[in-house]
């Protein structure tokens, strides 16, 4: 026995096809701008994080300067700070350290050898503690070998981005050797 055939009920027709066709391309438009703009946030986050491990470097490096700091003069005025630290190694004689800003670039100059720290700074500045903040060291006193309490350096920086900020750091120093404790 044979099943008759209806017509009529035998599939989808054109427009349906057309209909669901039209449906799953818009529903992958939405897909493809969603993963597109998540991938432009994660591009844009990757960046703001390299940036902030840059600063987070720099800001060590300065830090570790001040911590290893060798019997000697620190002088220095808002752009600029010099001083000596301790050689790296055991035994070596002390080494002359020097923070400036060149066109755009914070410089460590170890020794008259130029280390590039970090790019993007506007503006540096160095002040000095000793019971108030000063712009310049030693002060115009007869202790001009004496030390400052702190060392902070405020950096303005820009992000690839283009936002801008200012990162301060404050370094305390020891008691200087030859001072009474």
């Amino acid at each position: 026995m044979t099943q008759p055939v209806r017509h009529g009920e035998g599939g989808f027709t054109l427009i349906e096809l057309m209909i669901s066709l039209g449906l799953f391309a818009l529903i992958a438009v939405a897909g493809v701008t969603l993963v597109d703009s998540i991938l432009s946030v994660q591009g844009r986050t990757e960046k703001r994080l390299d940036r902030i491990a840059e600063v987070q470097r720099a800001m060590f490096v300065v830090a570790s300067d001040f911590d290893q700091l060798a019997d000697g003069r620190v002088q220095g005025n808002g752009g600029q700070v010099a001083f000596q630290r301790a050689a790296p190694g055991f035994g070596g004689p002390p080494v002359g350290v020097t923070y400036s800003l060149a066109g755009g670039v914070l410089v460590r100059t170890v020794d008259g050898r130029a280390q590039r720290v970090l790019d993007g700074v506007q503006n540096a500045r160095w002040r000095y503690f000793d019971g108030g903040w000063l712009d310049a060291w030693p002060p115009d006193e007869p202790r001009t070998d004496a030390w400052p309490r702190a060392v902070a350096v405020e950096l303005a920086v820009s992000a690839p981005s283009g936002m801008a900020g200012t990162v301060r750091r404050v370094a305390t120093l020891p008691i200087r050797p030859s001072e009474p404790k």
